[in-house]
């Protein structure tokens, strides 16, 4: 039987473990945390912490693809998930009978998903997981080096297995690397001679979350949609379980006089200066706010002219790239990755090392690539419009993609089939080019920005504004 040794237990590790599992592999799962950070008591007083993951308490939401994902694959989990508190949400629900949009159609159900804070999603899969025939879990074993043997091609280690802190070691005919962002793979094959290339870009956004719980039972009322963008932030809400949401306040990280976001008045202060959706912000507080700063948009190459730097090993979701996580798309791209790798295998096989990692490399970045390239241009430009915003001046760019992105937020409620469109993107359930360019949608898009749009679509402070409401508690 084929041993396949995944490293990482966060949602990612979990799922990929599982989909083995089911294929007849028998699965290990290692994770440096232990297992009481997936108990439910690990969610009294709002301290929801796991060392190996920076984002733990941040805003989290699973994209209508990956919930496709769990609901086709893994429907034990889904049930544990609502079990838990989880929550069934549809991610356009707060724009339906507004403006053009119109009422809910039977297609909607392509956005429907699950909210549920990240903590809870990882009860749902750890449980799910535990309960598999096949899987191993392993918690409190931190990865620190590496197995390696049998045949090198043109030179390329073959990794074999794993060992940790504790001086064991796990031999596998497959390791998956899970880790996340912070993974210990890179320097640990740069140690054998075989350092993946990397693409590394300070993202510079600084994320501000709290918590809220609903006293009166009532959830707020939902946004069109959950990001809304305004001058020199973003505001993030996000629905979690057992009536509990999110509201997340993203700055530049260069944006100094907006660090005192910190400081929970200062916090409410700001929120309330945005209409939309300062009622967001009026529930029984869970948490003070919780800041994250430091992270980077990166993508790592495991080929080197052509074939992999090593074999017998693959990374999976974070672990190869990352993304700006105010979309929301790292879960969701993780768990394709994992399908995807998983598919992979059941075409090439384990023992074909090289093959296995060439190709699933590939299909991976043929899916997913685009994905990061976008996501990765998005970044530079809004850092760059807030830093003119900063100076007091409008950013302009004649980057075609930019400019459409900002006439389609501001139009979007125009049209029900635009909506729907951008909708489809965002949510990860189609391209850009099935939805808006195959479709002719993208020219009703160009029609109807044709004039001097405003550059944000709700109301909200001037800079002026925001340092008022900053100054007023210092």
């Amino acid at each position: 039987m084929t041993h396949i040794l995944v490293l990482g237990a966060g949602p990612v590790g979990l799922t990929t473990a599982m989909l083995f599992a089911a294929e007849g592999h028998r699965v290990t799962v290692l994770d440096r945390d232990h297992s009481s950070t997936r108990e439910p008591s690990v969610l009294t007083g709002g301290e929801w912490k796991r060392s190996g993951v920076t984002q733990f308490a941040h805003t989290h939401i699973l994209m209508p693809a990956g919930f496709n994902v769990l609901e086709a694959e893994l429907p034990g989990v889904v049930d544990r998930l609502l079990s838990l508190g989880g929550r069934r949400h549809n991610m356009i629900g707060g724009a339906w009978g507004l403006g053009n949009v119109g009422e809910r159609r039977e297609e909607d159900v392509k956005f429907e998903t699950v909210t549920a804070r990240r903590p809870v999603m990882e009860m749902a899969l750890f449980a799910e997981a535990r309960a598999t025939p096949g899987v191993t879990i392993r918690c409190g074993t931190r990865v620190t080096g590496l197995l390696t043997g049998g045949a090198r091609t043109l030179g390329r280690p073959h990794v074999t297995g794993v060992t940790t802190q504790n001086g064991e070691a796990f031999e596998a005919d497959l390791v998956v690397d899970t880790l996340g962002r912070n993974t210990v793979m890179p320097s640990l094959l740069t140690g054998l001679g075989a350092a993946p290339a990397e693409r590394r870009a300070n993202s510079g956004f600084r994320y501000y979350t709290r918590y809220f719980r609903a006293g009166s039972g009532e959830m707020p009322a939902q946004l069109p949609w959950p990001l809304l963008f305004h001058t020199g932030v973003t505001l993030i809400t996000g629905p979690g379980d057992n009536d509990t949401w999110s509201v997340t306040v993203s700055t530049s990280g260069r944006d100094q006089q907006l660090r005192e976001l910190r400081n929970n008045d200062v916090w409410e202060r700001v929120m309330a200066l945005y209409p939309t959706a300062s009622h967001w912000a009026k529930g029984e507080p869970l948490t003070d706010v919780q800041v994250l700063g430091g992270i980077e948009s990166r993508v790592r190459d495991y080929l080197y002219d052509g074939l992999p730097v090593a074999t017998g090993v693959i990374a999976v979701g974070d672990a190869w790239a990352t993304t700006n996580p105010q979309y929301g798309m790292g879960m969701t791209a993780g768990f394709q990755q994992a399908v995807q790798l998983r598919d992979v295998v059941r075409t090439v096989g384990v023992s074909n090392a090289v093959d296995l990692g060439r190709y699933y490399n590939e299909v991976r970045a043929e899916a997913q690539m685009p994905l990061w390239e976008s996501t990765h241009a998005w970044d530079t430009h809004r850092l760059a419009e807030i830093d003119a915003e900063l100076a007091g001046e409008r950013y302009v760019t004649d980057d075609p993609d930019w400019n459409v992105r900002n006439v389609l937020h501001a139009v979007r409620n125009q049209d029900p089939e635009i909506l729907r469109a951008y909708a489809e993107v965002a949510c990860m359930v189609s391209t850009v080019e099935d939805a808006f360019v195959k479709t002719g949608l993208i020219e009703r898009v160009l029609t109807l920005g044709g004039g001097d749009l405003p550059r944000y679509d709700e109301p909200g402070p001037s800079r002026a504004e925001l340092l008022d409401a900053i100054g007023a508690g210092v």
